[in-house]
């Protein structure tokens, strides 16, 4: 394939894996791959393996419109600037107009399942962004990644210690996929050289409530866990109170209400028409991921 691909966030934990499976599963020469990042001194290992690095500033446009310069396809993953309504999307909508101006022949773009029929915070950011980039009369590839696995090794740890996970998801289910599964069909999304518009769900094969979740962790880890039904003020009085910023509470309070509403209980197939492959189950994951479940001192980041 002749096509050049440039990532977004290339330093970030997915970027990092999509140009794994770029590499290694899908064979693209590193040549042919521009890793971009605000920080590109954080990508030596990349570029000591042949891969283009360059410096991409969301929050500078021209600084954009150089780094996406003679790139065919470009894979926009969503910033991480979540402390700041609308900044994110301000951002996204920069990288879309500089995508523009560069000449680029293909959007893709990291999203959330049905962002237009959402509870959680940053839901609108998705929407906007997937908005802009229909209107920019490129064409597109959207890939709406649900919750992942690795989300919960953030708090399942402190919840095996103390044996309860204090949850306001009330009977909703979830479909949740591992990042690096994302990645994988993200990477073969930008190896097939389509030139069509499309965007797809990626999803596990199941959907589960908390307390099926809460059991899949106690049998991985080997340790109980109660699950504690809270409404959502008490759900975010409790994280503030663990320290976490007001804002990350507010996000996560507000996807557990997304699944509480039914709106992230969405399974498609999507991941098998893109890859061939099973997406991991959660249970595998986290029979992976026992060490860290298990870890001493509460969340493994």
């Amino acid at each position: 394939m002749s096509e050049t691909i440039l990532v977004t966030g290339a330093a970030g934990q997915l970027g990092q894996r999509v140009i794994h499976h770029l590499i290694e599963t899908y064979k693209v020469a590193p040549g042919k791959i521009v890793a971009a990042t605000r920080s590109p001194e954080r990508l030596v290992a990349l570029a000591n393996r042949g891969v283009v690095t360059r410096k991409a500033d969301f929050d500078d446009a021209a600084d954009l419109e150089k780094a996406f310069a003679g790139v065919d396809r470009l894979l926009i993953i969503s910033t991480d600037a979540l402390d700041t309504p609308g900044k994110r999307l301000g951002q996204h909508k920069a990288a879309v107009a500089a995508a523009v101006k560069a000449d680029v022949k293909h959007i893709a773009y990291t999203s959330m399942p049905a962002p237009d029929n959402s509870l959680v915070t940053f839901a609108p950011d998705h929407l906007g962004t997937e908005n802009t980039i229909k209107a920019s009369g490129i064409a597109y590839t959207i890939i709406r990644d649900a919750w992942y696995h690795d989300n919960y090794l953030h708090s399942m740890p402190h919840n095996l210690q103390g044996g309860k996970w204090y949850s306001a998801t009330g009977d909703g289910k979830v479909s949740t996929i591992s990042r690096d599964d994302c990645a994988l069909a993200i990477a073969a999304t930008l190896a097939s050289g389509t030139s069509e518009s499309a965007a797809y769900t990626l999803t596990g094969t199941v959907s589960l409530t908390n307390r099926q979740i809460a059991a899949i962790v106690s049998e991985a880890a080997g340790k109980p866990l109660e699950v504690v039904d809270v409404n959502d003020e008490q759900l975010g009085q409790g994280m503030r109170g663990a320290g976490l910023p007001g804002f990350i509470a507010d996000m996560l309070v507000s996807a557990d209400a997304n699944i509480r509403a039914g709106n992230f209980d969405i399974v498609t197939g999507d991941f098998t028409k893109l890859t061939g492959k099973q997406p991991q189950p959660l249970k595998d994951f986290f029979v992976a991921h026992k060490a860290a479940l298990t870890a001493a001192g509460g969340a493994t980041h």
